[in-house]
Protein backbone atom coordinates (compact mmCIF):
# COMPACT_ATOMS: atom_id res chain seq x y z
CA UNK A 1 0.00 0.00 0.00
CA UNK A 2 2.75 2.30 0.88
CA UNK A 3 4.07 2.39 -2.79
CA UNK A 4 0.33 3.61 -4.03
CA UNK A 5 0.01 6.32 -1.56
CA UNK A 6 3.33 7.34 -2.50
CA UNK A 7 2.08 7.32 -6.09
CA UNK A 8 -1.15 9.83 -5.21
CA UNK A 9 0.89 11.99 -3.11
CA UNK A 10 3.21 12.54 -6.40
CA UNK A 11 0.41 12.84 -9.02
CA UNK A 12 -1.52 14.64 -6.67
CA UNK A 13 -2.43 16.83 -9.10
CA UNK A 14 -2.78 15.49 -12.40
CA UNK A 15 -4.98 12.39 -10.92
CA UNK A 16 -7.38 15.72 -9.14
CA UNK A 17 -7.30 16.96 -12.56
CA UNK A 18 -8.75 13.99 -14.32
CA UNK A 19 -11.37 13.35 -11.61
CA UNK A 20 -12.83 16.41 -9.75
CA UNK A 21 -15.23 17.16 -12.87
CA UNK A 22 -16.35 14.00 -13.71
CA UNK A 23 -19.98 13.84 -13.56
CA UNK A 24 -20.57 10.97 -11.33
CA UNK A 25 -24.22 12.06 -10.21
CA UNK A 26 -26.27 8.49 -10.95
CA UNK A 27 -23.95 6.76 -9.12
CA UNK A 28 -24.17 8.92 -6.12
CA UNK A 29 -27.93 8.99 -6.41
CA UNK A 30 -27.68 5.39 -6.84
CA UNK A 31 -26.05 4.97 -2.97
CA UNK A 32 -27.96 7.65 -1.46
CA UNK A 33 -31.32 6.16 -2.73
CA UNK A 34 -30.59 3.61 0.25
CA UNK A 35 -29.80 6.06 2.91
CA UNK A 36 -32.34 8.32 5.10
CA UNK A 37 -31.68 11.99 5.41
CA UNK A 38 -28.83 13.31 7.95
CA UNK A 39 -27.02 9.92 7.13
CA UNK A 40 -23.78 9.65 8.02
CA UNK A 41 -21.66 8.65 5.51
CA UNK A 42 -17.46 7.09 5.63
CA UNK A 43 -16.04 8.56 2.39
CA UNK A 44 -13.19 6.19 2.43
CA UNK A 45 -10.50 7.35 0.23
CA UNK A 46 -12.18 10.29 -0.91
CA UNK A 47 -9.87 11.09 -3.65
CA UNK A 48 -10.09 14.76 -4.80
CA UNK A 49 -12.75 15.56 -2.90
CA UNK A 50 -15.46 14.82 -5.50
CA UNK A 51 -18.01 12.78 -3.58
CA UNK A 52 -17.52 14.22 -0.58
CA UNK A 53 -18.29 17.81 -1.27
CA UNK A 54 -21.73 15.98 -3.71
CA UNK A 55 -22.96 14.52 -0.50
CA UNK A 56 -21.94 17.45 1.49
CA UNK A 57 -23.80 19.99 -0.18
CA UNK A 58 -26.45 17.28 -0.38
CA UNK A 59 -27.19 17.57 3.81
CA UNK A 60 -25.30 14.72 4.83
CA UNK A 61 -23.06 14.21 7.62
CA UNK A 62 -19.92 13.24 5.51
CA UNK A 63 -16.51 11.98 6.86
CA UNK A 64 -13.66 11.37 4.65
CA UNK A 65 -10.22 9.67 4.97
CA UNK A 66 -7.20 9.05 2.50
CA UNK A 67 -3.91 7.85 2.71
CA UNK A 68 -2.32 10.14 0.79
CA UNK A 69 -1.47 14.29 2.44
CA UNK A 70 -1.42 15.48 -0.68
CA UNK A 71 -5.47 14.09 -1.39
CA UNK A 72 -6.18 14.96 1.79
CA UNK A 73 -4.92 18.83 1.74
CA UNK A 74 -6.91 18.99 -1.66
CA UNK A 75 -9.69 17.23 -0.83
CA UNK A 76 -10.48 19.24 2.34
CA UNK A 77 -9.94 22.05 0.37
CA UNK A 78 -12.68 21.51 -2.60
CA UNK A 79 -15.32 19.70 -0.15
CA UNK A 80 -14.82 22.68 2.53
CA UNK A 81 -14.63 19.90 5.55
CA UNK A 82 -12.10 18.19 7.10
CA UNK A 83 -10.69 15.10 5.76
CA UNK A 84 -8.15 12.99 7.90
CA UNK A 85 -5.09 11.22 6.73
CA UNK A 86 -5.79 7.58 7.31
CA UNK A 87 -4.92 3.95 6.07
CA UNK A 88 -7.96 2.01 5.52
CA UNK A 89 -6.26 -1.01 8.05
CA UNK A 90 -6.92 1.62 10.95
CA UNK A 91 -10.90 2.20 10.62
CA UNK A 92 -11.83 1.70 14.38
CA UNK A 93 -15.21 3.03 14.46
CA UNK A 94 -18.45 0.74 15.52
CA UNK A 95 -21.42 1.37 14.45
CA UNK A 96 -21.37 4.42 12.86
CA UNK A 97 -22.10 5.37 9.86
CA UNK A 98 -25.30 4.47 7.71
CA UNK A 99 -22.75 4.22 4.85
CA UNK A 100 -19.89 3.82 3.27
CA UNK A 101 -18.46 5.15 -0.13
CA UNK A 102 -15.50 3.44 -1.31
CA UNK A 103 -15.32 4.61 -5.02
CA UNK A 104 -12.09 3.38 -6.28
CA UNK A 105 -10.35 3.08 -3.13
CA UNK A 106 -10.29 -0.53 -1.58
CA UNK A 107 -9.21 -2.04 -4.70
CA UNK A 108 -5.67 -1.11 -3.86
CA UNK A 109 -5.54 -3.62 -1.35
CA UNK A 110 -4.00 -6.95 -1.24
CA UNK A 111 -6.41 -9.29 -0.86
CA UNK A 112 -5.91 -10.42 2.42
CA UNK A 113 -5.82 -6.86 3.43
CA UNK A 114 -9.01 -6.56 1.92
CA UNK A 115 -10.60 -9.47 3.82
CA UNK A 116 -9.54 -7.59 7.10
CA UNK A 117 -10.34 -4.06 6.21
CA UNK A 118 -14.16 -4.96 4.55
CA UNK A 119 -14.18 -6.53 8.42
CA UNK A 120 -13.88 -3.41 9.86
CA UNK A 121 -16.00 -1.60 7.28
CA UNK A 122 -18.67 -4.21 8.63
CA UNK A 123 -18.12 -3.15 11.88
CA UNK A 124 -18.28 0.32 11.50
CA UNK A 125 -21.79 0.60 9.23
CA UNK A 126 -24.74 0.42 11.77
CA UNK A 127 -27.76 -1.99 11.24
CA UNK A 128 -28.84 -2.34 7.38
CA UNK A 129 -25.95 -0.12 6.19
CA UNK A 130 -25.01 -0.11 2.86
CA UNK A 131 -21.39 0.16 1.45
CA UNK A 132 -21.51 1.40 -2.08
CA UNK A 133 -17.17 -0.05 -3.75
CA UNK A 134 -15.85 -0.37 -7.42
CA UNK A 135 -13.19 -2.08 -8.39
CA UNK A 136 -11.72 -2.64 -11.89
CA UNK A 137 -13.30 -5.44 -13.29
CA UNK A 138 -10.81 -8.48 -14.28
CA UNK A 139 -9.21 -11.12 -12.55
CA UNK A 140 -5.58 -9.09 -12.38
CA UNK A 141 -3.60 -8.52 -8.91
CA UNK A 142 -0.59 -7.02 -8.60
CA UNK A 143 1.32 -3.65 -9.94
CA UNK A 144 -0.31 -1.75 -12.66
CA UNK A 145 1.14 1.65 -14.08
CA UNK A 146 2.54 2.58 -10.25
CA UNK A 147 -0.49 1.52 -8.02
CA UNK A 148 -1.72 -2.23 -6.56
CA UNK A 149 -4.83 -3.69 -7.91
CA UNK A 150 -6.98 -6.08 -6.62
CA UNK A 151 -9.61 -6.91 -9.43
CA UNK A 152 -12.79 -8.60 -9.13
CA UNK A 153 -15.44 -10.14 -12.09
CA UNK A 154 -19.13 -10.64 -10.52
CA UNK A 155 -18.14 -14.49 -9.83
CA UNK A 156 -15.08 -13.84 -7.96
CA UNK A 157 -16.62 -11.22 -5.77
CA UNK A 158 -19.54 -13.59 -4.75
CA UNK A 159 -16.57 -15.95 -3.72
CA UNK A 160 -15.46 -13.11 -1.96
CA UNK A 161 -18.26 -12.21 0.05
CA UNK A 162 -18.92 -15.55 0.99
CA UNK A 163 -16.44 -15.10 3.64
CA UNK A 164 -18.76 -12.31 5.55
CA UNK A 165 -21.22 -13.08 7.54
CA UNK A 166 -24.73 -11.01 7.76
CA UNK A 167 -24.00 -8.57 4.59
CA UNK A 168 -25.27 -9.33 0.66
CA UNK A 169 -24.62 -7.97 -2.59
CA UNK A 170 -27.59 -5.84 -3.53
CA UNK A 171 -26.87 -4.32 -6.59
CA UNK A 172 -24.13 -5.14 -9.28
CA UNK A 173 -23.45 -3.52 -12.32
CA UNK A 174 -20.69 -2.98 -15.03
CA UNK A 175 -19.79 0.25 -16.54
CA UNK A 176 -17.00 1.83 -18.79
CA UNK A 177 -14.71 4.56 -17.02
CA UNK A 178 -16.38 7.78 -16.91
CA UNK A 179 -13.00 9.71 -17.75
CA UNK A 180 -12.26 10.70 -21.18
CA UNK A 181 -10.67 8.95 -23.17
CA UNK A 182 -10.89 5.86 -21.00
CA UNK A 183 -14.36 4.45 -21.78
CA UNK A 184 -12.45 1.12 -23.17
CA UNK A 185 -11.86 0.42 -19.23
CA UNK A 186 -15.13 -1.53 -17.41
CA UNK A 187 -15.79 -1.21 -13.68
CA UNK A 188 -17.30 -3.62 -11.34
CA UNK A 189 -20.23 -1.56 -8.84
CA UNK A 190 -21.33 -2.58 -6.37
CA UNK A 191 -23.53 -1.77 -3.37
CA UNK A 192 -23.78 -4.11 -0.67
CA UNK A 193 -25.97 -4.31 2.90
CA UNK A 194 -25.36 -5.49 5.82
CA UNK A 195 -27.89 -7.09 8.11
CA UNK A 196 -29.42 -5.21 11.59
CA UNK A 197 -28.51 -8.36 13.32
CA UNK A 198 -24.80 -8.93 11.95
Amino acid sequence: MAGTIDYYDQNAESFIAGTVAVDFHETQEKFLAFLPKKARILDFGCGSGRDTAYFHRKGYLVEAVDGSAKMCESASRYAKIPVRQMLFQDLEERNRYDGIWACSSILHLRLQELKEVMERMLRALRGNGVIYTSFKYGEFEGVRRGRYYTDFTEESFGRFLEAFDGVCITECWVTGDVRQGRGEERWLNLILQKSDIH
